[in-house]
């Protein structure tokens, strides 16, 4: 890629963004506009978790095939490429007649998603290569996360209670188009030295792996236990025959020497544990207000805004201080507050006041914000700038595993929580072991990110940069 003037960067930047916006804006208005789905469409509680899951389960699955293919053909190409599916599958979602095309339609979206979040991290990395200038773009990257949440509930419980829930998947369309445009207009095309080949056997490992567990954990409430341990079993074939066939590839869909960093396997553990938190923190929130508060869709949005205004405040911040003090302050600060606020739920039924609602929504949007920034950036920082593409996707699919996963498991524990009976009856109780499950994630979020960002942790990094950047390594994944 070639040198760009500071003003061409901050351009290209705010393009990137703008398919961040678009993605995440998506999964915040469904959230607030999933109880008057469940009515329309007659769906179930696990119907409503598909919803959610069958779009960032596609999305985890593909963002490591999308960065790498992004590294060997054009990011620029598989960016436009992506933009171009995702506003098609919007368009879809908006007429989808009942629930199950809506799922359909829904992994045509994460298809065109799985094109844009990584490839556009891996953009901004070879766009600013200047260490401290990536810290702060990332900041900005994790802010627009802050806007969306801010954004969605707002924009979504208005649509939903002026238009109708079909209307949330209108947004997308000019967003997408107009960084469809000024993408062919702005941003120049790059890719690896040389191409890497393509990993199936890799990919349907992923696929296997990621499926039949996301089905185990959400029919588990519902299907029987035969079922059950069938889909899990095949999620541990399918791991444990990717973890021994992807070291025997020269060029895998998983380089697993990436993990030889402790900050980047921290990172990862850390992405799960965050983004597990931040989807079943969203979806106990929005049943609770909907359906047992009995708010509108846009009541329940500005209940939930005290959360996303504190993600657009402190993402930048925290990117200011990952790129002067490196991730660890970062870390500590998302991991207690996410802790303290889940917490605050579990042990004080903080839902069932007014002032400890909102308490509890403030310190995750902070812990929520300060968590994003230290995760890519020590997720792309000593890595072959040629491989940018998958170490980023890394990242990105840590992230929607994280979701998926939380989605799934709260769901399911909420579900055998109420059973038969009301949500008003019983959703306090039931909830409480699912509250606990989101202030585990973020005691995980405090403690890996403790260790992986200490002394120790920072060798590790240094040794495999080494070794990634040795002549037989750099040979293997293309770099000159």
């Amino acid at each position: 890629m070639p040198e760009l003037s500071p003003r061409r960067r901050q351009l290209v930047l705010a393009i990137c963004c703008m398919s961040l916006l678009i993605v995440s804006l998506d999964n915040t208005v469904l959230n607030v506009a999933l109880p008057s789905m469940q009515k329309d469409l007659h769906a179930s509680l696990a119907g409503m978790q598909w919803t959610i899951d069958a779009y960032t389960l596609v999305l985890a699955s593909l963002l490591m095939l999308a960065g790498s293919t992004a590294d060997r053909i054009g990011r620029r190409k598989v960016f436009m490429a992506g933009l171009v599916v995702f506003t098609v599958g919007s368009v879809l979602c908006s007429l989808a007649p009942n629930l199950e095309s809506l799922v359909a339609f829904r992994m045509i979206q994460a298809v065109g998603g799985s094109m844009l979040n990584p490839v556009a991290m891996s953009i901004i990395t070879n766009t600013f290569t200047d260490p401290r200038e990536r810290a702060r773009a990332i900041g900005v990257w994790g802010a627009v996360v802050g806007i969306s949440m801010a954004a969605g509930p707002l924009v979504g419980g208005l649509l939903v209670d002026s238009v109708g829930w079909r209307s949330i998947f209108w947004v997308n369309l000019p967003v997408g188009l107009a960084a469809l445009l000024l993408t062919l207009r702005y941003v120049p095309e790059s890719r690896a030295p040389k191409a890497r080949r393509p990993d199936p056997v890799g990919q349907l490992l992923v696929i296997a792996l990621l499926g039949s567990l996301t089905y185990a954990i959400i029919e588990a409430p519902s299907s029987g236990a035969g079922k059950v341990l069938v889909f899990g079993g095949i999620a541990l074939v399918a791991l444990v025959t990717l973890l021994r066939y992807e070291p025997r590839r020269d060029e895998p869909l998983i380089d697993l020497r990436f993990f030889r960093s402790a900050p980047f396997s921290g990172a990862t553990v850390v992405a799960v544990s965050a983004f597990a938190a931040l989807g079943g923190f969203l979806f106990l929130s929005t049943l609770y207000l909907q359906n047992v508060r009995g708010l509108s869709a846009l009541d329940a949005g500005l209940w939930m805004l005290p959360m996303a205004a504190m993600t657009f405040v402190c993402a930048p911040l925290s990117g200011r201080l990952v790129g002067n003090r490196g991730p660890r302050f970062s870390l500590l600060i998302a991991g207690t507050a996410m802790t303290v606020s889940g917490v605050l739920f579990a042990a004080f039924e903080a839902e069932t006041a007014n002032v400890t609602l909102v308490i509890g929504y403030v310190l995750f949007g902070l812990g929520f914000g300060f968590v994003n920034a230290p995760i890519t950036n020590t997720a792309v920082s000593g890595m072959p700038r040629a491989q940018a593409g998958v170490a980023a996707a890394v990242a990105s699919t840590s992230r929607q595993i994280g979701q998926t996963l939380g989605v799934a498991v709260i769901g399911a524990v909420l579900a055998s929580g109420v059973g038969t009976s009301s949500y008003r009856d019983t959703f306090v109780s039931a909830a409480r072991p699912a509250w606990w499950i989101i202030a585990a994630c973020g005691l995980s979020v405090l403690v890996v990110g403790a260790v992986s960002s200490g002394p120790w942790a920072r060798a590790t990094a240094a040794r495999t940069a080494d070794r990634l950047s040795s002549p037989e390594v750099k040979e293997s994944a293309g770099i000159t």
